[in-house]
């Protein structure tokens, strides 16, 4: 290890920047180098200079696939579209790629929600190896977020003949509902390699006790798929660094923002956005497919564009969507609102078609509000809403990637889901009539009586087409990948009820915060 990996891994940021600048000096523009120190000043909270050093990267050939690969993450990351987009264009057709730098362009490309675009890139590399499980994999995922269930399955059993030790294939197979729960076989060998794995495996483990607890869940046999959720969240957990009381902090500083802004926010363009907030998990996919299917909106999905114009205009690489730094930088000095406005529109134009109106689903945007209503004066903002314990239950049953710390245990996401709460109140009493809240509930029983107080709200003519998800055919790159193109669904049991006893910490603790269930 040499002295700069060393104090790299010692978190030694000042120390690893300046021994970076000194490489750099010596060797001239090198990827490697560029790339390294577009992290530290990620680490240093300078996020202009950590987005500056990834663009210089992206101008040069990569060393290897790890700085290729790494350079494409640090543009997604710090979501320069175009940069990414040119930089993909560079590296020549997917026929002449290797297969470990087709699946990692496939997934940066997902993760832009481009999913034909990384059909491509996985498509040519199953050509190359069709029986490469990571190939296989990729596969899946694409297709389950574009909606091709069978394929998905087709490609997930391939890899399970191939390599049936790969926890991530079975916590795939999960995501696929009842064709799949039903199936013994698929779960008993995901209990087989449960019972194989180390004690140092725990990232193995997790992934099977996900996909173990749906099994079981599908199979009605709930028991035991409590008691693999709860193994599942318990080793999930213990790798995270979460407090409830920085969630606290972070809300005070929150409703300490003031609430007109003196410049007006950006005006100058005629693009109208639509930001889709609330918990995750509480119907927000539902509620853009059947907007996104009205023919003077356009559905751009879950992106971080606007917490980018943010950390731009703040030069300060937030935690999260957001966090207390950001907002105290913001407290200091008031942000300029037309340029974060502008620079979030502006980013989105090389998405969107010729609709006036668009979505823009990321649930946890219902922290940026304060940042929304004063930086685009004409956005209209749908606060979906659904009954707290289905909500919660659902955020515990969910293994996301790196959002949502507070949602592996039961009192934590009781004690996140009262202070969400407590924030949209606030919101909706500083800025009354630009937030229209939405109940799920009454959205599954009478979609058309919902569906028309939403579009009157948004200004727009009531459409038929938005009755059916089947109307809208983006692709769906969240949790609610499959599960929303079942159409709009009324569950008269909610999903939580057969674990009712399993969830008394997480019900209790609604109740002594003041939560009650069914109270939307």
């Amino acid at each position: 290890m040499t002295s700069t990996d060393s104090l790299f891994a010692q978190g030694r940021w000042p120390d690893v920047r300046t021994s970076l600048l000194a490489q750099l000096a010596s060797a001239g523009e090198r990827a490697d180098i560029l790339i390294k120190l577009s992290h530290v000043e990620s680490q240093l909270g300078r996020f202009r200079l950590a987005t500056e050093y990834a663009v210089r990267a992206s101008k040069l050939r990569p060393e290897s696939i790890e700085v290729l690969s790494d350079v494409m993450a640090r543009l997604r990351v710090y979501n320069m579209a175009d940069d990414f987009l040119a930089y993909v264009e560079r590296l020549g057709p997917p026929s002449r790629m290797p297969i470990p730098v087709l699946l990692a362009t496939a997934s940066e490309l997902s993760f832009f929600n481009l999913q034909d675009r990384a059909l491509e890139y996985v498509e040519e590399a199953f050509r190359g190896d069709p029986d490469y499980p990571p190939t296989l994999l990729a596969l899946a995922q694409v297709c389950i977020y574009m909606g091709y269930p069978v394929r998905a399955l087709n490609a997930l059993r391939r890899s399970l003949q191939r390599a049936p030790e790969i926890p991530e294939t079975y916590l795939l197979l999960s995501q696929l509902g009842k064709s799949v729960w039903g199936d013994v076989d698929v779960a008993k060998a995901a209990e087989q390699q449960l019972s194989r794995i180390g004690g140092d495996k725990a990232s193995a483990a997790m992934n099977l006790a996900y996909a173990l607890h749906r099994f079981h869940d599908g199979a009605a046999e709930y028991d035991q798929a409590y008691a693999r959720l709860a193994q599942g969240m318990r080793i999930k957990r213990d790798t995270l660094r979460y407090e409830s009381a920085d969630s606290r902090r972070l809300i005070e500083l929150l409703k300490q923002l003031p609430t007109s802004a003196a410049s007006g926010g950006w005006t100058g363009s005629a693009r109208q956005p639509v930001f889709i907030v609330g918990m995750h998990r509480s119907g927000t996919t539902l509620l853009e497919q059947l907007l996104s299917a009205h023919s003077q909106v356009h559905g751009i999905g879950e992106l971080y564009d606007f917490t980018s114009a943010m950390r731009y205009e703040t030069d300060y690489h937030s935690k999260g969507v957001i966090d207390a730094a950001l907002v105290e930088r913001t407290l200091a000095n008031t942000p300029d609102y037309p340029a974060i406005g502008k620079r979030y529109l502006d980013g989105l134009e090389w998405r969107l078609g010729p609709e006036p109106m668009f979505t823009d689903k990321l649930p946890s945007n219902f922290l940026n509000i304060g940042f929304i209503a004063q930086a685009l004066p004409n956005a209209k903002i749908l606060h979906m809403v659904r009954d707290p314990v289905e909500t919660c239950f659902s955020n515990l049953r969910e293994l996301f990637s790196e959002a949502n710390p507070y949602s592996y245990d039961q009192i934590e996401v009781a004690e996140y889901y009262a202070m969400y709460r407590e924030l949209m109140a606030h919101w909706k009493a500083r800025f009354p009539g630009r937030i229209l809240d939405v109940d799920y509930t009454r959205l599954t029983r009478d979609p058309g009586q919902v569906m028309r107080e939403v579009a009157e709200f948004c200004g727009l003519e009531f459409e038929q087409a938005m009755l059916s998800t089947s109307s809208s055919q983006r692709s769906v790159a969240t949790a609610s990948a499959m599960q929303v193109r079942e159409g709009v669904v009324r569950r008269d049991t909610p999903k939580w009820k057969p674990y009712e006893r399993h969830l008394l910490p997480l019900t209790t603790r609604l109740q002594e915060l003041g939560v009650r269930t069914g109270d939307c």
